[in-house]
């Protein structure tokens, strides 16, 4: 159980690849030096006034409006009666690009999706963000529904076919000409519980970035390649519940998880920065930076 935390708590997985630590419980002094520089703990902070992050959900539009990135709308095809369309935003860079495939919240692909995967593109990916309401005929994209309408709508998608057409998704983003052939994938909420079921999905993803989504049942985890990291708010106890079995089942099986939990912040405190009496944006300067350097760690090349 997770009865004491501190505001940017961590749990590590040992693997080949990642840093060692005690199966116990950490508090700040006993995080490892290798996490520190990292930039997936509590110093991540230090960062975080030189590093943009996400716009609030009161200020997207003024941030896509002013964005100097290409942004565009596609159409990624399984076949002739299954597409589905998708937000894509470029990077300012020479070099090609690593692919993040951003998975929408309950709400779906809203503005506020739109301007995190903008700001992705700030950090340097390609960042391609799948509108999972607009498959036709199911419905007519999240754009033409309220957000009882989205969630209701997105509670009867059949988790399997998710899971497909992020495949197709991905597949589409790695035969860009400016992508690398590498791909993570980071959601939101609903989202994030469908970014967590991807890494038990794909044996090519490259890292995934779980945002207050619940964890799939330990007994899937066996299947899993990609590192993942946790970020998650204190009072989330729903959500956070399911953290611990899946800590203990991917830690008993080798595998790369972090996770990081933000004392007195709440469910969504990416998109609501100025909630919980500025413990949502304390979440928010740390979390970010972690984001970005968990995937410029494992997707650069």
């Amino acid at each position: 159980m997770l009865h004491h935390r501190h505001s940017a708590f961590i749990r590590t997985v040992p693997a080949l690849a990642v840093f060692a630590c005690s199966t116990s419980q950490m508090g700040n002094s006993a995080i490892p030096s290798q996490a520190l520089k990292s930039g997936f703990g509590p110093t991540a902070t230090v960062t975080a006034a030189a590093q943009s992050l996400p716009a609030n959900a009161g200020h997207v539009l003024e941030r896509l409006n002013s964005s100097p990135r290409h942004g565009e709308w596609v159409t990624v095809s399984r076949s002739p009666t299954d597409n589905i369309r998708a937000w894509v935003v470029y990077p300012e860079r020479k070099t090609k690009a690593p692919v993040v495939i951003v998975i929408h919240e309950i709400y779906g692909l809203s503005t506020w999706i739109r301007a995190v995967a903008d700001q992705l593109a700030a950090d340097g990916f390609i960042a391609i963000a799948p509108d999972l309401l607009t498959v036709k005929p199911r419905t007519a994209g999240s754009d033409t529904l309220t957000q009882q309408e989205a969630s209701t709508a997105i509670r009867t998608l059949d988790p399997a076919w998710v899971q497909q057409q992020i495949d197709a998704v991905a597949k589409y983003g790695m035969a860009l000409p400016a992508a690398q052939p590498r791909y993570g994938i980071v959601g939101f909420c609903w989202g994030g519980g469908v970014s967590f079921a991807h890494t038990t999905h794909s044996p090519s993803l490259g890292a995934a970035v779980v945002y207050y989504g619940v964890s799939p049942a330990p007994e899937r985890f066996s299947s899993v390649k990609a590192p993942v990291l946790g970020l998650y708010g204190g009072n989330d106890a729903r959500v956070n519940a399911t953290v611990p079995p899946a800590d203990s089942a991917l830690r008993s099986l080798g595998k790369t998880y972090v996770h990081n939990i933000y004392d007195g912040a709440g469910h969504g405190f990416l998109r609501q920065q100025s909630g919980a009496n500025g413990a949502n944006m304390t979440a928010t300067q740390q979390a970010w930076p972690a984001t970005i350097a968990w995937f410029k760690r494992h997707l650069e090349g």
